[in-house]
Order: structure tokens, then sequence, then C-alpha cells
């Protein structure tokens, strides 16, 4: 029963100690971005204005023009996108769009939200909302997983009539994530993150001096609250050490319980 008394003890110790510990694990989003919001957007994936999570970054537009920004996701997030823009004040109904890339700009769905969304004529706004499937560590090459990285959005109207076109438009857009934690843990991870020119270096130059050198590319100017998470680690750990604990206790009781209390006699019988 000390030997009990004392596992049960340890257990305790260690669930207060990890719990600190798997809530440091995987960085979350900061509540408000750092530095001043972007004022203007991106026309195409390469020149997409970057902004943080929870950072609201506005633009001018014109109805029928494409607007990129793009953000950081880690793995272990679900990340959802917010749009808000504002209309023109004479205009038919429009049909406005988010779409959201991934680091290697495959579209990925959204798993819930009002992605798509037609403003009636007159209106003067009109919100979208496109919440992603979790971000994984790893996938298999032929799957659509999102991976952590760079994250493209989209925002345009479609199907406009040709009297709508390029009539001043505003939008508003931010983001924010959710942190999963180990419920989406794999056994699994990136090497690098999927971020603008991870992988791209350019040739040895050979200008016959003998020295060889590499330029590595400019690298995306964005990342998660933290920084990229190594992925290793997860409170799958935690449970894990916690259920082994556990299961130690539950041997040492069951041997307990069966032995029984009493010794045997070593007087022989008929002494």
């Amino acid at each position: 029963m000390r030997t009990i008394r004392a596992l049960s003890a340890a257990l305790l110790m260690l669930g207060l100690a990890a719990a600190p510990a798997a809530a440091d694990a995987s960085p979350s989003p900061s509540p408000s971005g750092a530095g001043a919001a972007p004022s203007q957007a991106g026309t195409s994936f390469r020149t997409a204005t970057e902004i943080e999570q929870g950072q609201r970054a506005t633009a001018s537009g014109s109805t029928g023009d494409y607007m990129y920004w793009s953000f950081a996701a880690d793995a272990g997030q679900r990340p959802t996108v917010h749009a808000s823009v504002k209309l023109p004040q004479r205009h038919a109904a429009q049909t406005w769009q988010i779409d959201v890339y991934d680091g290697l700009r495959r579209r990925q769905s959204c798993q819930y939200g009002a992605q798509t969304r037609t403003a009636d004529e007159g209106a003067a706004s009109v919100g979208l909302t496109c919440v992603l499937r979790t971000v994984r560590a790893w996938s298999e090459p032929w799957a659509n997983d999102p991976l952590p990285g760079t994250y493209y959005v989209r925002l345009t109207a479609v199907g406009l009539r040709a009297s709508d076109l390029g009539l001043p438009a505003g939008a508003e857009v931010w983001t924010d994530a959710k942190d999963v934690g180990g419920a989406a843990a794999v056994d699994g991870s990136l090497s690098q993150p999927l971020v603008p020119g991870i992988a791209v270096k350019s040739p040895q130059q050979d200008d016959g001096s003998g020295d060889d050198t590499k330029k590595s590319a400019v690298l995306s100017g964005i990342e998660p609250d933290g920084g990229w998470s190594s992925n290793w680690w997860s409170d799958r750990w935690v449970w894990t050490g916690i259920g082994a604990v556990l299961a130690a206790l539950a041997g040492i009781g069951g041997y307990t319980l069966t032995r029984g209390s009493d010794r045997p006699s070593r007087v022989p019988p008929g002494a």
C-alpha cells in the first residue's frame, strides 16, 4: 500500500508538471498583430500582402479585381479566414468569394463557413468566412491535406455584370486559428514549412576563381507567433505517460489484491 500511495503522488506530480508543458508546446496566435496593419492587397500570389494572425488588413480596389493576402499557419492549428467587403453605393446583385491556397498553391476547401455570398442590389456590405481543416504536420504526397507554411487568401467578385465592373470597393481581411493540439498529431513532419523560397537556391557559380557559392532565396517574413513548431512534441506524450503510470498502478493493485494479506504458516502440519 505504501508503494501505491507513492505512485499516486508521483502521478499527481506528473500531471501538474505536464499540463503547463502541454499548453506551451504549440504556439497560439496572438490576439492582435504586431506593427501597423497593411492597407493594400497584392494582385497575385507573388505579390500577396503578408498579414499576421489577428491582424486586420484593409485594401481599396475595384470590382472585378483579384486581391491577395498571405498568412502563416502551423501544425495543429485550424485557421479561419474572415473578409468584409464594403460595396459601392449603387450596384446590382453581386457575388463575392474567398479562396484559400496552401504553400503549394493547392486550393483548400472550407470545412464550413460562408465562402461565397451574394449581396442584394444596393446592399452596403457583405461578410465571408472560411474555416479550413486542421493543419497536419505531415501528409501523403497524393493527399490534399493542409500542411504547415504560408497560406494565400484571394478575394474577388464573380459573375459581375458589365455595368458593375470597375466600381470602387473596400475590403477588410483578418485570420485567426484554433489550436487543436494532440488530437491532430501525426507520426511524421515536414523537414521545412511550405513558405515561399524555402527550397529555391541558385545554381553554383563557377567563374574560374574557385569560389563556388550558393545564394539562398529570400524567405517569407511571416511565421506563427512563437515560431514554427518542431512537430515532435504534442500533448499525446503527456497522456501516454499518464496512461503508463495508471497501467503500472493497476498492475500493482491487482497483484496486491490477488496475493492476499496473510502469510503462509512456517509451522509444519501436525507439529
